[in-house]
């Protein structure tokens, strides 16, 4: 958890009755084999993997403690007391401070567009921050929402927690020896990594900061494709973020009470929390970046009751036996999971990975886990992750995808949809829990290409000297029959057919200047394939041109241009026999248009 905050008065039975009856008005519809108990918690079965399967605990926080605080007996409804300048105790506690709330709201909008099928509610989002944090310690935030100090919770170094040895090398916790869930919404560094966002565009991923946090939760809730108006996956998915049962009805209970009705309170005049997970010990706030709650105190283990004819026993004791003669037999082993036969991973017949900007991959990544023997090893969990100075992504625009093994033991990642950047990357795959080596792919995204390029018109383009062509030249470039949109291009003045050399002669483009250009660059097709060059003009010199257009995977297509002098007094183009003089020829190497 955070560094906590001062412990506030317990509540009352009448307060956990109605909590109670919250969560278990949202399990009467839940799946089969929920079942609330008299007290109104929650007990679930299959609806989260266990810690041993995953390096984090199966959680985006690590396991790490949490607030048990459940809602207020009052209506979320009641407003702050207006012309005040204070917020009642009640409508502090009801309400949600004003930069959080909003970061929860944007957070739901980001997702609505990017993942409707999701259905985040924002008040999910809100249940969970206060569940983690107290909504940022009640709105300690800054305009920005950064924190207002940093929210670590106790390190995890297996004691009382889950032992997580250091993966930032304190980058984002101060802790360059373990691991310490960071922020509002309480990310362990080696989440952070992969399901940071950048919710404020401010170009920075920062757990501290409130629209960052939130929008990164949000993606993490909604990662598996779940629908979380689905009761179903809504429970899968808050245990994802902690896989507790406790957990679940604590954020549940907020969740119900939200959805009732809550209301906008000044930033930093919420109410602090301070029962907590960790037995309920709360730890007032010491300095933000070192304060470490302690871990739990552990629960005492009851001695064994001596055998008879021990001190303490009764009757007789048993003959002596001979030495290394087992006296009790030997403690029951728990049968290892399938995560822990995994010895290995393997390429599963992934080819070479490449795709043009824009496109989806026909190759999907696959790794095969298989033990010492090479056999295969079904229900484990891989963890795909693509690596590099890239854009591309898995469809759905993630970059990080868990995925089950079969019968064969093989994982299929989603195919990978390309970006506009070019170049080499990787994707990754390892085990989640076992740390085995992992086994990289390397992929490369190529420009956009076009291979063939033709006119979209078939008029003649003809000028006089010193005139300006009636014709702009239009193309339309393909690929493999399709429409080649966004393809570079470059149109050049050639000397002929067989000499590539700028022609400092005859027709040109004029650059925004007005200055006389016979090689354009940075041309490029529209979504549809075509492109419309500028205008051409002509300089005095008649005879017949040649005009160049080659793209981006060796389309070319020549036209031919025309300058002749008008016959009989008939005029071939504008600005025919003015006896204008053409501007003087510019460099070859005009600008990118």
């Amino acid at each position: 958890m955070a560094a906590q905050f001062g412990r506030r008065l317990c509540k009352g039975a009448a307060t956990t009755a109605v909590a109670a009856a919250a969560v278990a008005a949202l399990s009467a519809s839940q799946a089969p084999g929920v079942t609330v108990d008299g007290q109104g918690r929650q007990t679930t079965s299959g609806t989260a993997p266990s810690p041993g399967e995953t390096a984090d605990g199966g959680s985006a926080t690590g396991n790490s403690p949490y607030y048990t605080d459940l809602p207020p007996l009052n209506s979320p409804n009641p407003s702050p007391t207006s012309g005040t300048g204070t917020v009642d105790p009640s409508a502090a506690e009801a309400g949600i401070p004003a930069t959080v709330l909003d970061a929860y709201k944007q957070a739901e909008a980001a997702l609505r567009e990017k993942k409707p099928g999701c259905n985040l509610p924002w008040q999910l989002l809100a249940a969970i921050g206060k569940v983690e944090s107290g909504q940022a310690r009640g709105g300690r935030v800054d305009a920005d929402g950064t924190t207002l100090s940093p929210i670590l919770g106790p390190q995890l170094d297996g004691n009382g927690f889950a032992l997580i040895k250091d993966t930032d090398d304190g980058a984002y916790d101060g802790n360059s020896t373990y691991d310490q869930a960071v922020g509002p919404m309480q990310f362990i560094p080696s989440t952070w990594k992969w399901a940071g966002r950048d919710g404020n565009a401010d170009g920075r991923k920062d757990p501290n900061n409130i629209y960052d946090a939130a929008l990164a939760a949000g993606h993490y809730l909604c990662r598996f494709d779940w629908d979380l108006s689905d009761r179903r996956d809504l429970r899968k998915a808050i245990l994802s973020y902690n896989n507790s049962t406790d957990y679940l009805n604590t954020v549940l209970s907020w969740l119900e009470y939200y959805r009732k009705g809550t209301h906008e309170i000044p930033d930093g005049s919420g109410a602090l929390p301070g029962d907590r997970s960790d037995n309920g010990t709360t730890v007032r706030p010491s300095s933000p970046v070192s304060a470490t709650p302690p871990a739990p105190r552990p629960t005492p283990t009851p001695k064994p009751t001596p055998p008879p004819g021990k001190p303490g026993g009764a009757g007789p004791g048993p003959k002596p036996t001979d030495p290394g003669s087992p006296t009790t037999p030997p403690p029951a082993t728990t049968p290892p999971t399938p995560t822990d036969t995994v010895d290995h991973l393997e390429a599963a017949g992934t080819a070479t990975l490449t795709a043009m900007a824009g496109d989806t991959f026909d190759t999907r990544v696959a790794a095969r886990a298989e033990t010492d023997a090479g056999e295969a090893v079904a229900k484990v969990r891989i963890r795909f992750t693509v690596q590099g100075d890239t854009d591309t992504t898995f469809t759905g625009g993630e970059s990080v995808a868990t995925v089950v093994t079969n019968a064969s033991g093989v994982a299929v990642a989603p195919a990978l949809q390309a970006g506009e950047k070019t170049g080499a990357f990787a994707v990754r795959a390892v085990v989640v829990g076992r740390d085995i080596p992992g086994v990289a792919y390397k992929a490369n995204v190529t420009e956009r290409a076009a291979d063939t390029l033709v006119r979209t018109g078939d008029a003649a383009l003809t000028c006089t000297p010193g005139g300006e062509f009636a014709e702009q030249v239009g193309l339309k470039a393909t690929y493999g029959g399709a429409a080649a949109g966004k393809v570079a291009a470059t149109a050049t003045l050639v000397t002929s057919a067989d000499d590539p050399a700028v022609n400092d002669k005859g027709p040109y483009f004029k650059d925004a200047d007005g200055k006389a250009v016979r090689s354009l660059k940075g041309l490029k097709t529209d979504a549809d394939g075509l492109l419309t060059l500028p205008r051409l003009y002509a300089d005095d010199t008649t005879g017949t041109f040649l005009l160049r257009v080659t793209t981006a995977g060796g389309a070319t297509l020549t036209v031919e241009l025309t300058v002749a002098a008008a016959e009989n007094g008939n005029e071939t183009g504008s600005g025919a026999g003015t006896g204008s003089e053409a501007p003087s020829p510019a460099p070859s190497t005009g600008p990118d248009a």
